[in-house]
């Protein structure tokens, strides 16, 4: 029997819809089931943290302000149970309140932490590393006030070691990384260079995203902590003529590639490990194509 036509048309837009890959959100709920809250339980305890892939975020708070400040669209919780496994915390002044530029993002570093333990205390499996970047007001008291916290309240749920820890080591604890003025934790090796942030053309970004990439890929095989971005904007000392992106726009362009990009990586053989990719406005499926370097 003949399908009406409506009906066909409303079924062939059902499976392309169906089809598409979520490389991009925007969103702030959450709407996919808890499956990458604890990705981490299959991988081997004598794995050393650096020969991973891990999914994380660039400025992982960064959900105010408007399009130049904002980066992520899902709240600190919601990015946990997608899968993300990597923050960057831009902390300022005194109180330790999170920032993106100038802007408050209505939270400080003590309640960030106590959401990543919380989660860590019912997903005891996983770990989570965490780079806390000093900015702006009073940004020189910042490591000590932080130290402070963590030495005298959490040091049981803490890796703030320099030595590189084996997963097995740190399940359920939180492993810092240091780059800059901050001094706890693993050490970080960061492959962009300055002014990489700044975009202007989606190509040229992409470029440097794969440069950087297989700059990673070196440094996993040293067993270097590698963190890689995917992250820009136009907003920048080379945009003051030639303006095109807020990180929304441009996580909308070059996540898709992305995802295509890590998919032809991944069947390379054998597969390479690309340390942290930190990115804006992921969307699962882009998460879960990182994380699947791990199996």
């Amino acid at each position: 029997m003949a399908v009406p036509g409506k009906i066909l048309c409303i079924l062939m837009l059902l499976l392309h819809k169906s089809s598409q890959q979520e490389v991009f959100n925007d969103k702030d709920t959450l709407n996919h089931p808890g499956n990458a809250a604890d990705w981490m339980k299959t991988l081997d305890d004598e794995k050393l943290i650096s020969t991973l892939t891990i999914p994380g975020t660039h400025d992982s708070l960064a959900l105010h302000g408007g399009p130049p400040a904002e980066c992520q669209a899902w709240s600190l919780e919601n990015q946990l149970k997608a899968g993300i496994r990597y923050f960057d915390l831009r902390v300022s002044g005194e109180n330790l309140k999170i920032k993106h530029g100038l802007i408050y993002q209505h939270t400080t570093f003590p309640k960030a932490f106590k959401t990543i333990k919380n989660f860590l205390s019912n997903y005891s499996t996983e770990t989570v590393l965490v780079r806390v970047k000093p900015v702006f007001f009073f940004k020189s008291k910042v490591p000590d006030l932080v130290k402070k916290i963590i030495l005298n309240r959490y040091r049981e749920y803490v890796w703030i070691d320099k030595t590189v820890p084996r997963i097995g080591e740190v399940r359920g604890k939180i492993v810092f990384v240091q780059k800059d003025s901050f001094e706890l934790g693993i050490i970080l090796s960061e492959t962009d260079e300055k002014d990489d942030y700044i975009v202007t053309n989606v190509k040229v970004k992409e470029e440097k995203i794969k440069k950087h990439l297989e700059e990673a890929a070196k440094q996993c095989r040293a067993g270097n902590n590698s963190l890689s971005y995917s992250s820009g904007t136009s907003l920048g000392k080379l945009s003051m003529k030639i303006f095109h992106f807020w990180p929304k726009t441009l996580a909308k362009q070059i996540n898709p590639w992305l995802y295509k990009h890590l998919a032809e990586e991944f069947e390379k053989n054998p597969k390479p490990c690309f340390g942290i990719i930190a990115m804006d406005f992921p969307g699962f499926d882009l998460i879960q194509k990182v994380i699947k370097f791990n199996t």
